[in-house]
């Protein structure tokens, strides 16, 4: 009897979308989905408590591809809608808002899986522990080749499983997730908090850093280092650039670090952090038209992108290619150009925002047309040849088309193309240089690269007038604005001798951001962040990296302004990351004095 009531009906009917409620754009965006999506809460979580219902828990960010993929496939179906409704509590949460959901969850689904992913799916049990979980499972009626399903479960397969697994077996469901979490939390304390006895002798103290860690983390960069194409790793490649910061500042460690990772090794890290910067630089993960940097590559060779932009990597690697031009003895003219490209990307719209702060991120996916029904990926950055031909006069259309590596048919391989997107379409990467360009058309080196720079503001000014413009997610996120103040502040003070109004336009975004982030997402009474902004500052608290990379960039910013209350403010800060994260981790080194 008693399972019948938890499943009629009348219980469902009262189910309805509350996406709407949230701040999150990405959220947002799935309230006229038929699934009656609930917000992350007390609330919902004491519905499934009452009902004794699995949480159907969906995370994913506004940018991502595969999210919208299934949000199409599957989260506007009503047959998938239905079960979803009736059997089980469904939750949208944005991981850039709840960072902290996410990573248990991703956790859970790397350890049971071995991969993880967005969308990030999990089935989780009325008191939060997870059953079971995945990432893209494909929908009912689903376009995407089998190619590329053939790992992938039906989702509408998935529910019913689930479904009838809590409904005749849920005390072994809920046995099985709580001994899966409980290991999962001792493997993070262990290696959270340094699990084991404390080293004797000569080993490193609690203050100081094991050489040898360094040396081993050279060396596991040695090893996955793509000497063909450059990064790390084979596809999908992403640019990561802590590990080009880390290999760009070691020649600057103590002579303690030098000695025992070796002077060769040392030019050898620069070499692999330069030539990945150029590669990048030159490839397709690169804006060439507008500005700015993809979030990663899908092919090995940097040249077709998931055309979604970050403002963390964008902010990050202007940090890192400054690292690298400031590390050279002689100026490069790439390198500053790299760095000027992404100083622009940051203080232009759309992700500078009139007033201060800079937005999250902007899509991957656009209309091809306006009036379009139907969003394909890359559609605002790829060119046909024949749009090229038509915007650019007759010498200037077969340069460009070499320099950017153009093709009659495209230059996207049918096998990266599993959704027929890029038929005929170029996704523009630098091919050859002017001077090898200038040699093949006979003409002086200066004139291939005013051809190359005429035609990019044609192409940039009819993407502009023509095109539809990805959608941007438009929340502020504390920690993406720290590195974002980092990153310009060191710029303006890099350019100043070079470029005075590029070094104002940084400086100016800089401080912007800073002061809208001490106005909107700052509380002085208790010295508390807001983790995200949007229309007004939203209900998660800041977590340890909102605190850290604001403190990083005020600290920046009073280097390049000689302002006192860029200094005090982040001193501020501390205090309160000391007291509320750094407490809880060693409550007997940093009591406040």
């Amino acid at each position: 009897g008693g399972k019948e009531e938890v499943h009629a009906p009348t219980v469902v009917a009262a189910l309805k979308n509350r996406a709407a409620e949230s701040r999150s754009p990405y959220v947002r965006g799935h309230m006229n989905n038929p699934v009656a999506w609930q917000l992350f809460g007390d609330e919902a979580i004491e519905l499934a408590k009452k009902e004794n219902k699995l949480l159907f828990i969906s995370i994913g960010y506004s940018a991502c591809h595969w999210c919208h993929v299934m949000e199409k496939e599957s989260f506007e179906n009503d047959e998938v809608a239905a079960i979803l409704n009736k059997d089980f509590i469904p939750i949208k949460i944005d991981r850039e808002e709840r960072p902290d959901i996410d990573r248990i969850y991703m956790n859970f689904v790397q350890a049971t899986t071995g991969s993880g992913g967005w969308p990030l799916n999990v089935f989780v049990t009325p008191s939060l522990e997870p059953v079971f979980g995945g990432t893209y499972w494909h929908g009912p009626h689903s376009n995407t080749p089998q190619l590329v399903l053939e790992d992938h479960v039906d989702f509408l397969g998935i529910l019913g499983k689930l479904s009838q697994a809590w409904r005749e077996q849920e005390s072994r469901c809920r046995l099985d997730s709580a001994q899966i979490l409980q290991q999962l939390k001792d493997f993070a304390a262990e290696g959270t908090l340094g699990g084991g006895a404390p080293k004797t002798g000569d080993g490193p103290t609690a203050e100081g850093l094991d050489l040898d860690v360094i040396d081993e983390a050279y060396q596991h960069l040695v090893s996955t280092f793509d000497t063909t194409h450059s990064g790390f790793g084979a596809a999908p490649k992403f640019p990561t650039p802590s590990k080009l910061s880390f290999l760009l500042r070691l020649p600057h460690f103590p002579q303690p670090v030098l000695d025992v990772v070796g002077l060769e090794e040392v030019k050898s890290a620069q070499f692999m952090a330069l030539s990945t910067l150029r590669a990048m630089a030159r490839g397709g993960i690169h804006d060439h038209i507008g500005h700015g940097f993809s979030r990663y590559s899908v092919t090995a060779d940097w040249s077709l992108p998931h055309f979604e932009k970050m403002l963390y990597d964008n902010a990050q690697l202007l940090h890192v290619y400054l690292d690298a031009f400031l590390g050279l003895p002689t100026p490069d003219p790439e390198l500053l150009g790299a760095v000027y490209d992404l100083a622009a990307y940051l203080t232009s719209p759309p992700p500078a925002r009139p007033g201060g702060g800079l937005y999250s991120s902007e899509d991957a996916d656009s209309f091809y047309r306006r009036g379009d029904k139907e969003t394909r990926e890359g559609a605002y950055y790829v060119w046909t040849a024949r749009e090229l031909e038509t915007l650019l006069p007759a010498p200037a259309y077969d340069i460009v088309a070499a320099f950017f590596g153009v093709s009659p048919d495209g230059n996207v391989a049918p096998t990266h193309d599993v959704h027929d997107e890029f038929i005929n379409q170029n996704v523009l990467r630098v091919a050859a240089t002017p001077a090898q360009l200038a040699a093949q058309f006979g003409i002086a080196e200066a004139e291939v690269v005013e051809t190359i720079k005429s035609a990019k503001r044609t192409l940039r000014a009819h993407r502009e007038a023509e095109r539809v413009a990805p959608e941007l997610d438009d929340k502020i996120v504390c920690a993406w604005n720290g590195i974002a103040i980092g990153a310009l502040a060191r710029a303006g003070a890099v350019l100043r001798e070079v470029d005075g109004e590029m070094a104002g336009r940084c400086l100016d975004a800089a401080v912007g951001a800073a002061r809208f982030v001490r106005r909107e997402m700052f509380d002085k009474e208790t010295g508390t962040l807001r983790r995200v902004w949007r229309d007004g500052p939203g209900e998660t608290a800041g977590f340890a990296d909102d605190y850290a990379f604001l403190v990083e960039g005020l600290l920046e910013l009073y280097e390049a302004t000689f302002e006192d209350e860029w200094v005090r403010w982040a001193d501020e800060l501390q205090g309160s990351f000391s007291s509320f994260f750094l407490l809880l981790l060693y409550p007997f080194r940093f009591r406040p004095p």
